[in-house]
């Protein structure tokens, strides 16, 4: 398709692998997810495509030169697993009303939910309408742009897009050189309660921190187990194929970290994160054997003090959690954009995402009353 106004040529592709690595990364701006390694190692490892119900399909935007310029990691979708934004309801009631939800057009990063920028480049609104068009003109109920930063979210607003907000609990770095330092600007029970934390986390354990090709195929075989152990009891079946792991290792280079936890000389939890420019993700974690607060250790504390002894702004620890508030992570807005072409059940979908919206304000407020430092310096 293309824009009469402007000259620009929008297109879909089958996926990212196939395409320029430099031309796509130009686009990703230093995001560990949005990256080339990191969309393209999903795809090769079979973590997307046939069977999985997450068809990759990017929308590309490129100039009459042939030169891309704006890019949206896009996906077909035949169920709504690892999105993190649950529109469970909204299908039900679609199909209740006798339509077809699925296939639904995805804006993601698959299995991720970190906030960040999902409109690529220079040319939004040309992507919008792209998708816009992708949506219609292939009878589909929907188009989704999940965990979309603000700048996308204004120009999703501009087209009268609906909005969704969500939670996230985010840890910031205010000039802390150390662990110690955030402690020190805790209330007094709140500290003392996380360091009887992390003693009990610790004992009779020690704890390694691998970084790029340090992390060498013994650790990965580990993290797998860990992650295949979450994986089965949180969705039933892990979303991530062992080949990803492997992928990640050889192509993200220092982007992955990994903290394990050992119990002797066998390493008994994991978490897998990834660092970004200013900021670290934890995502994946898991365990083979039951400790008090080893979850805690590895996933938060060990993060924050990574990120305090590396200069890092800030941790965002995952999805849902309102445990991770009384150890300093804070509650952030989420957002999402939805287009619905039909005009009656956008107007259904619109009410519930007001009410809705109230809620998570109202929420929010009362969670950010929890949260232990001594002295309000929340942003």
């Amino acid at each position: 398709m293309a824009d009469r106004e402007t000259e620009i040529i929008a297109k879909i592709t089958s996926g990212v692998a196939g395409l320029n690595a430099r031309a796509w990364d130009r686009l990703a701006v230093g995001d560990p997810f949005l990256s080339h390694a990191f969309l393209s190692a999903l795809e090769d490892s079979g973590s997307v495509g046939p069977g999985t119900g997450w068809t990759p399909a990017p929308i590309l935007v490129e100039d009459d030169a042939g030169h891309l310029v704006a890019a949206a990691p896009a996906y077909l979708k035949t169920h709504s697993q690892g999105e993190y934004v649950f529109d469970h309801g909204w299908a039900e009631a679609w199909a209740q009303a006798g339509g077809e939800y699925y296939p639904k057009l995805q804006v993601a990063v698959p299995f991720t939910p970190v906030p960040g920028p999902r409109l690529l480049g220079s040319r939004p609104q040309q992507l919008l309408t792209a998708i816009e068009a992708v949506t219609v003109q292939n009878v589909m109920s929907s188009a989704h742009i999940t965990f979309i930063d603000q700048g996308g979210v204004a120009e999703c607003e501009r087209r009268g897009w609906l909005i969704r907000d969500g939670i996230q609990y985010h840890w910031f770095n205010r000039d802390y050189s150390s662990f110690d330092d955030f402690l020190a600007t805790l209330t007094s029970r709140k500290r003392k309660a996380l360091r009887r934390e992390r003693a009990a986390a610790c004992e009779g354990l020690t704890f390694r921190s691998l970084r790029g090709s340090e992390i060498g195929p013994a650790e990965w075989d580990a993290m797998w187990a860990f992650y295949q152990d979450t994986g089965s009891r949180k969705w039933g079946q892990p979303y991530l194929t062992r080949e990803f792991f492997d992928l990640v290792g050889r192509r993200m280079g220092n982007a992955a970290l990994l903290f394990l936890a050992y119990r002797g000389s066998t390493p008994i939890a994991g978490a897998l994160n990834f660092v970004g420019l200013d900021a670290l993700y934890g995502r994946y974690w898991g365990c083979s054997e039951e400790v008090p607060f080893l979850h805690f250790e590895l996933c938060y504390y060990q993060a924050v003090d990574w990120a305090c002894r590396h200069g890092l702004a800030c941790v965002q620890a995952g999805a849902q959690g309102e445990h991770k508030v009384a150890r300093g992570y804070e509650p952030v807005i989420t957002r999402s954009a939805h287009f619905i072409p039909n005009r009656g059940f956008r107007d259904a979908v619109a009410a519930f995402l007001e009410a809705e919206r109230e809620g998570v304000s109202a929420e929010v407020e009362w969670l950010r009353r929890d949260l232990p430092y001594r002295s309000s310096t929340s942003e």
